[in-house]
């Protein structure tokens, strides 16, 4: 989701730790490092990365491009090959059939079966474009803050794990009551952790 659509969901993460000095250096290093990889014409069914905010279909962070004022401002995409059954399906049918008129057999084993049917998902894995999704980051660095443009469960998974294992730093989720515990005192958090749901009757 990107930070100029008309509405926008939002994840917000606390950052724990810092980046190696010179910042700037190493930041540019890790996003480079660890940028979205073109899966078009692979042999694979999903990529993820770091990509540009300005253009996601060409990273690059040359020249502190992902530098807007105080913020970091870059994105996340996700890249993947959706190839619908029933075109498994009827490649894997024609093949079948052309290997048994070819052959002269009258039926295929189970594991020539299994066989022609992982070189037909290979086939169309090549053939077929890995459909992308792009979630913009901003990056507050001096505040420690990241507002994250998703709420969707499993594309937040994979953007915490991407982002702890590129820049070996932890996300907290923020949420009300992280945010809480972060200003109370030792007497407030121990109230605020004994308080029971209330139930409201009719």
């Amino acid at each position: 989701m990107s930070i100029l659509s008309s509405s926008v969901s939002i994840t917000r993460y606390q950052v724990l730790g810092q980046l190696v000095d010179p910042l700037m250096d190493t930041l540019t290093r890790l996003l480079t490092q660890n940028a979205i990889v073109e899966i078009d014409d692979e042999d694979v069914d999903q990529s993820a990365g770091w990509t540009s905010f300005e253009d996601p279909f060409t990273p690059d962070f040359t020249g502190s491009a992902f530098v807007m004022g105080s913020q970091f401002i870059f994105s996340f995409r996700m890249d993947k090959k959706a190839i619908p059954l029933k075109v498994v399906n009827k490649r894997f049918r024609q093949q079948i059939t052309k290997l048994l008129k070819e052959s002269g057999k009258e039926f295929l084993s189970r594991n020539e079966k299994k066989q022609i049917k992982e070189d037909v998902i290979r086939e169309l894995s090549l053939r077929i474009p890995a459909t992308p999704n792009v979630y913009d980051v901003l990056w507050n660095y001096e505040k420690s803050s990241i507002w994250f443009f998703s709420t969707q469960k499993s594309v937040n998974e994979a953007f915490e794990v991407f982002f702890t294992k590129s820049f070996k730093l932890n996300l907290v989720r923020r949420f009300p009551y992280t945010a809480a515990m972060e200003s109370l005192t030792n007497s407030e958090e121990d109230i605020l952790n004994r308080l029971t749901p209330s139930q409201f009757m009719e």
